[in-house]
């Protein structure tokens, strides 16, 4: 039996914090060069969080914008969806210090997934609106994530950046919206990427903070073979859900991991470079609030147009992947 609904993205925000830390500042704080970090990664800069400044602080305005582009007040929101693993706090969850700085009284939770955080809340928020059980779901991908990570470590400092991305997700009754989402994880591989210590399996000790257990560690070379092969895959079933070729993509908005993964996943894939829309340079790795800034940016400067068929696709620790497929 066909849904009653279809789930579109009706409005978009995006917030950046004021701070931009170029690759030439990070010359002066640990062993690296801007020739470095372009050639390996295509990072130029990235936006840091202030002092203070939580997830949920920059998960506000963006917030804010896409309810406002979506033509919609606080009000009518049913339902905050938060994707971050860089929360306010263990608990509460960001969603909630959202919504109380919204001044919203709907439903409210956050969820895990780390860079597929906002695919896989995209299709979280598809499944609750295509079911008739919300209307306007506010899903947000926000990250501070650079208060995890060990300055002192060139493979991973020059990597990441702070921002929130946002999206509301509403009823559409025309062939426009989400067509198909395609989640995937291996928790097999959890090592390869990942904060140790500060949950269950490792509590706060004296002993994991002298470690550096809280700062976030990755496996580099592993992770990027893993990165091109699932997102590749991802990207592939996605498509074969809603009936579609490469061929077909308008945009195709990847994870903004670094340049290496993203040309090598457009190689695979055999997609024209300019149908690729890429802000790594300028952002960084901003995990799940990666691909929800790119997208926002993608619309706004013209490069996603209405009918275009469109398909987001992520991957990041878990390991998880995900993919939507947009006709917008």
């Amino acid at each position: 039996m066909t849904a009653p609904y279809r789930a579109a993205l009706t409005g978009l925000g995006a917030y950046l914090p004021e701070k931009v830390l170029t690759n030439f500042e990070l010359e002066k704080m640990v062993e690296t060069s801007d020739e470095w970090i372009r050639t390996r990664t295509g990072i130029r800069e990235r936006h840091v969080a202030a002092p203070g400044q939580s997830s949920s602080d920059l998960a506000l305005p963006a917030a804010r914008e896409a309810i406002e582009n979506a033509g919609l007040t606080v009000k009518d929101i049913d339902l905050i969806i938060v994707a971050t693993i860089s929360p306010d706090m263990l608990f509460p969850s960001t969603a909630c210090y959202l919504q109380a700085k919204l001044g919203a009284t709907c439903g409210a939770f956050d969820m895990a997934a780390a860079c597929s955080g906002f695919p896989y809340a995209i299709a979280i928020a598809e499944g609750f609106v295509k079911s008739g059980l919300y209307k306007n779901v506010l899903v947000v991908g926000a990250e501070a994530i650079t208060k995890f990570i060990n300055w002192k470590d060139r493979s991973t400092c020059v990597l990441f950046g702070d921002g929130a991305g946002a999206a509301v997700v509403s009823r559409s009754r025309d062939d426009h919206g989400i067509l198909a989402s395609n989640l995937g994880a291996d928790g097999r591989e959890s090592e390869i990427l990942q904060i140790p210590a500060g949950g269950s399996m490792n509590p706060p000790t004296e002993e994991t903070v002298k470690s550096g257990l809280h700062y976030l560690r990755m496996a580099g070379p592993e992770l990027f073979k893993i990165a091109v092969k699932t997102m590749e895959q991802a990207v592939r079933n996605v498509l074969k859900h809603g009936n579609l070729e490469v061929k077909d993509i308008a945009c195709l908005i990847p994870h903004q991991a670094n340049n290496r993964i993203l040309q090598a996943v457009s190689e695979r894939l055999e997609i024209d470079p300019a149908r690729v829309f890429i802000n790594v340079d300028r952002y960084g790795n901003m995990s799940s609030a990666s691909t929800a800034v790119a997208l926002y940016e993608a619309v706004k400067t013209g490069a996603i147009k209405r009918g275009d068929y469109v398909v987001l696709v992520a991957f990041g620790g878990g390991l998880t992947w995900a993919a939507n497929l947009i006709k917008w």
